[in-house]
């Protein structure tokens, strides 16, 4: 971590940043209003997260992420652009989903290029599992929407399989348009094909 993330972390966590409680969040105190909520998973640097909250002012935005120079930086993008519209978390996101959030508390959850772990013995560490998605139907409102994007093709795989089996959600007949991440970049860089998977909470 920079000086400078560090310096931003500790000047603008109080703004910006949200501390869980031992039990659910009240989202309503957190953001001060009742609007939509969006939250991502692994926002990373932040730039998906960032130019969805500048386009969308009238939607609330909470970012899940473990990575503390990512968060740093972010916070000074937030303030830089001047967003009143976006929350952080600095947890991991299976403990937020299953413990901190309300059921149903969330209108969109973005899951943008999780970590693919391409080795196989380290698959059981992905993120998107069967349990992943029970937990994602917990916390979307009915008809939510659920997005997630990959750009390793046995990871796609694996997620329409599960896909397939569940009765939680069902797919959108159009993807619809998002900001491209870093991550996103690195793949077409790589000759990746790019998979997104939008779907609605039943």
């Amino acid at each position: 971590m920079t000086p400078a993330q560090r310096q931003a972390l500790d000047r603008l966590w109080p703004r910006y940043g949200v501390d869980l409680p031992p039990g659910e969040l009240d989202l309503d105190a957190v953001f001060g209003r009742r609007a939509p909520r969006t939250l991502e998973i692994g926002f990373g640097m932040g730039d998906a997260l960032l130019e969805l909250a500048m386009a969308q002012p009238e939607r609330d935005f909470l970012g899940v992420e473990v990575y503390p120079p990512g968060i740093g930086r972010f916070l000074l993008r937030l303030e830089q652009a001047g967003l009143g519209n976006v929350r952080v978390v600095c947890a991991d996101a299976v403990e937020v989903l299953g413990r901190h959030l309300p059921p149903g508390g969330l209108d969109e959850l973005l899951v943008l290029f999780p970590d693919p772990w391409p080795k196989k013995r380290h698959h059981k560490r992905r993120l998107v599992n069967a349990a992943f998605l029970a937990l994602a139907a917990r916390v979307l409102a009915p008809g939510g929407r659920l997005h997630i994007a990959t750009d390793w093709a046995d990871y796609a795989q694996a997620i329409a399989e599960l896909l397939a089996d569940n009765a939680d959600f069902s797919a959108e007949p159009d993807t619809a348009a998002r900001p491209p991440t870093k991550y996103q970049r690195r793949g077409e860089r790589l000759g990746h094909a790019i998979v997104d998977f939008c779907l609605r909470r039943a």
